[in-house]
């Protein structure tokens, strides 16, 4: 598949010196590369070269899926049968590699301790955001996989909305919504849900437990994933009528989305699309109530770079995946945030969240 060998080839095009390797040791990194995933291996690559090391466990299925087309033909698969540094030495020597670009961002200092006596004549070269900043833009094969995931989301919501009765406890709201996004595709959870409901709706990462469901916002922020592949939405919803300044902080942060919305396009600095969001709620009166940043990048992870964020000094480029999520939150009282999904383009965005954001009451 042309997008798997595409991928390779841009990992192959940044290491231009011949004198120089990467060596691919975390799980996420090799599973971006190879499009395989596993809790163990590692992947070599240099400018002319490139290789997938496997274990017993592995080893049989990577070398089926290749057949299958799902990993690239330029990947030179091989069991691992002997020590890392039997493997790797012999063709260190054979390129003549004197340097060997290591995954500082996804390695302990006892992992780095390890790999430098291994190989104690190589020079090491920490590769920062070398892959990050690939992953920043997704390829039509990953952008499918999200839309898939994401779509699943959505379904999942209008679900759950019906489900929800006033009485239930928060937990049993979130184990339904994870049966029901595996049920209907997901391969899994992109991330723990969080279903808070009342005064924990102030808790933008709070934990559903044995509350139980009454008057007030009950927050979701959920997703699945697909193929590896993560969503991520956030609606608040209303158990009751809500009151006067209820209304107001839910129309607030959805103007402030709205906001953010109005400056997203490729290659736009993170920092503008959060000071608009920012500046529609601070000049309604709820400074120091949206402590988070705008948005966060999502993949294969559910948190990557670059952001939507007051501290972002990168651009978001074009093919960057997304979240819009202000909110407003007031200790011990209430909280709510609107979030959704978006794919950068060169002139705008698309969004990839199709749910209501019409303020939902629950009887």
């Amino acid at each position: 598949m042309k997008y798997l060998d595409r991928r390779i080839e841009k990992v192959m095009e940044s290491i231009s010196e011949k004198d120089i390797a990467l060596l691919i040791t975390s799980d996420i990194t090799r599973r971006y590369v190879y499009n395989f995933c596993s809790t163990a291996g590692f992947g070599y690559i240099s400018s002319g070269r490139c290789e997938l090391f496997l274990d017993f466990r592995y080893y049989e299925k990577a070398k089926n899926l290749q057949q299958e087309g799902k990993i690239s033909k330029l990947v030179n698969i091989r069991e691992i049968d002997k020590k890392r540094k039997d493997l790797i030495e012999p063709i260190l020597s054979e390129e003549k590699i004197s340097k060997l670009i290591y995954e500082d961002r996804h390695m302990t200092c006892s992992e780095f301790c390890i790999l430098r006596e291994e190989f104690n004549e190589i020079e090491f070269i920490p590769a920062g955001g070398l892959i990050d900043k690939q992953r920043a833009v997704k390829d039509q094969y990953e952008l499918e996989r999200m839309i898939k995931a994401q779509e699943i989301t959505d379904k999942a919501f209008s679900y759950i909305v019906s489900y929800i009765k006033r009485g239930m406890r928060e937990r049993d709201i979130a184990l339904e919504l994870e049966y029901y996004m595996r049920k209907n595709g997901a391969d899994g959870l992109a991330f723990d849900t969080i279903c808070v409901s009342g005064r924990k709706s102030s808790m933008p990462h709070g934990e559903p437990d044995e509350t139980v469901v009454s008057d007030g916002f009950l927050t979701l922020d959920f997703g699945a994933r697909f193929d590896g592949y993560c969503s991520d939405m956030t609606r608040t919803l209303c158990v009751g009528k809500p009151n006067v300044e209820m209304i107001k902080i839910y129309d607030t942060v959805l103007k402030a989305q709205e906001a953010a919305f109005s400056r997203i396009t490729g290659n736009v600095n993170g920092r503008d699309v959060d000071a608009a969001a920012r500046e529609v709620i601070y000049s309604a009166g709820y400074q120091g109530c949206f402590g988070h940043s705008t948005g966060h990048s999502l993949g294969l992870e559910i948190h990557e770079s670059p952001n939507f964020s007051p501290s972002e000094k990168e651009k978001v480029p074009a093919g960057a995946v997304v979240s819009v999520e202000p909110g407003i939150y007031i200790e011990g009282k209430c909280g709510v945030r609107i979030e959704d999904v978006v794919f950068l383009t060169e002139n705008g965005y698309k969004n990839l969240t199709n749910s209501t954001k019409e303020i939902i009451i629950l009887k």
